[in-house]
């Protein structure tokens, strides 16, 4: 349910991100029915550092477009960050971009009795 939410949210404000200069890269809502806090990490487009004042370009836009939809019943918290160095992998495309860098990898199932592991990521193409 929650997840499902996030991915509404995203769909709901990344075509509004892009046209101004911004990538979704994660969306998260966590929390319960009391409050929720909704965490937004964002890149910029021309691949510059985010600063703060881009955080709040983009907080202003995601709270706009969210008065409007009300996808989120309730009080929640909106955080807006950049991915900093521990950058997650979200994305099939980020796997390609970030191909041969030294990466940390969580599994959801164990493997060999093992969930975390770290090393080089390998190649990745996307499937056309």
């Amino acid at each position: 349910m929650i997840g499902e939410k996030a991915a509404e949210i995203e769909r709901l404000i990344a075509p509004s991100l892009a046209a101004t200069g911004y990538e979704v890269v994660r969306v998260l809502l966590m929390g319960g029915a009391r409050h929720a806090t909704l965490q937004i990490m964002i890149e910029r487009t021309d691949r510059a550092a985010v600063s703060v004042d881009d955080c709040a370009i983009v907080s202003r836009t995601v709270s706009a477009l969210l008065d409007v939809e009300d996808p989120i019943a309730g009080s929640y918290t909106l955080e807006v960050s950049s991915p900093g160095i521990d950058r997650p992998l979200v994305k099939p495309q980020d796997f390609v971009r970030f191909a041969g860098y030294e990466a940390r990898f969580e599994s959801r199932t164990p493997v060999d009795g093992r969930r975390r592991f770290r090393g080089r990521q390998g190649a990745a193409e996307l499937a056309v």
